[in-house]
């Protein structure tokens, strides 16, 4: 499987097919508006400033499966992002990474990047993805992991 054969949702309901991003360099990332790591919205916006004219993306999928830190709408994330990190990366709709309901990117994301000890678990918000231009997962970022930590690796796989 790849990640380019998924459609996701963005939390407008625009449906869009992976295969769109093919050739992009990728940060996948679970987000919560309620979490100790929410500030990480600032990081990521940076990285998306500074690298997207270059051929990389975020997408930011909201869970509400850790300690319920995602309460709200499609809609009020949307707006706390904006207001509150001039968020202006793709961001989709409330979306579930462990358990029976999970949407088959977060499946394959976690195939190819398991966690600690082969996990496939996510264990909290903000756990990251980068992924190559050819859409091959090539690291999985822990939750504690800034943004920021990040830049070298994304640097590599555009210059690659």
């Amino acid at each position: 499987m790849s990640i380019y054969t998924h459609q996701v949702v963005r939390n407008n309901g625009e449906a869009i097919a992976m295969s769109d991003f093919k050739g992009k360099v990728l940060l996948i990332v679970n987000t919560a508006s309620k979490c100790g790591f929410t500030n990480q919205y600032e990081g990521l916006e940076k990285l998306y400033k500074a690298y997207s004219p270059k051929g990389f993306e975020i997408l930011a999928f909201p869970c509400d499966q850790f300690g319920h830190q995602e309460p709200g709408s499609d809609d009020d994330i949307a707006q706390f992002c904006n207001m509150n990190f001039g968020v202006s990366f793709p961001l989709f709709k409330k979306t579930d990474v462990n358990g029976t309901q999970t949407h088959p990117l977060y499946v394959e994301l976690k195939s190819q990047a398991p966690g600690l000890l082969g996990s496939k678990r996510i264990k909290w918000n903000f756990t990251k993805f980068l992924v190559d231009a050819n859409g091959n997962v090539v690291k999985r970022y822990g939750p504690t992991t800034k943004p920021s930590e990040i830049s070298n690796d994304i640097d590599g796989l555009l210059k690659a």
